[in-house]
């Protein structure tokens, strides 16, 4: 299903900038124009990402969602696996779920790159989290990636209900953001895809 006169009357999202429309009025929005089965998966877009919700999310029927869940299962577990080695934790013992970054990690907890090298490109990004001490510049840092991934998938995906998805994920991240002027978010969030996509040297 599309969506074009809703996406159409919505207004631009800009990473970095507080965002120009509530929340509460995008639910009001949301639950009056989606199909049942989109305000389903909005649904799941929107609850905490705990295990249920992420075993549902893996599993939708949509691929968009299903690639959501995937890529916060997945930056998680990298940064839970650095911050284990960086601490003499058990690496295999603190993966949650499923897929091949997670078994990666498990079976090459010993590895400098935990495998992940020849895996997925983006790694360091995820590696480089653990590094960041303050625990608030770190969720800011996470955003930061979340942001971008969400961009980059629905750069060419016009009035879809990705795009749906993407615009409601995008705003919460914006009003987490509402602290900081239209000037330092959108220079914080510029520096802080750019600092973590050098990735960083581990300690090891």
């Amino acid at each position: 299903m599309t969506y074009e006169y809703l996406l159409a009357g919505l207004p631009e999202l800009k990473a970095g900038a507080d965002s120009p429309v509530s929340l509460e009025k995008l639910d009001e929005l949301f639950d009056e124009q989606l199909s049942e089965a989109d305000k389903s998966l909005l649904a799941l877009l929107r609850a905490p990402i705990d295990e249920p919700t992420l075993e549902a999310g893996l599993k939708a029927k949509n691929r968009f969602v299903r690639e959501w869940f995937r890529f916060n299962q997945d930056m998680n577990n990298i940064l839970v696996a650095a911050i284990c080695r960086k601490h003499g934790f058990d690496v295999k013992q603190q993966i949650v779920g499923d897929g091949e970054v997670a078994e990666t990690l498990r079976t090459h907890a010993s590895h400098k790159d935990f495998g992940l090298n020849e895996l997925m490109g983006d790694y360091q990004a995820f590696l480089a989290l653990a590094q960041i001490e303050n625990l608030m510049d770190r969720e800011k840092s996470m955003d930061a990636l979340r942001f971008e991934w969400l961009m980059e998938r629905t750069q060419f995906d016009f009035f879809s209900s990705e795009m749906v998805f993407a615009y409601y994920l995008e705003a919460v991240m914006l009003h987490r953001w509402s602290i900081l002027t239209v000037e330092e978010g959108e220079k914080v969030f510029r520096e802080l895809v750019a600092d973590m996509k050098k990735g960083v040297k581990l300690d090891v």
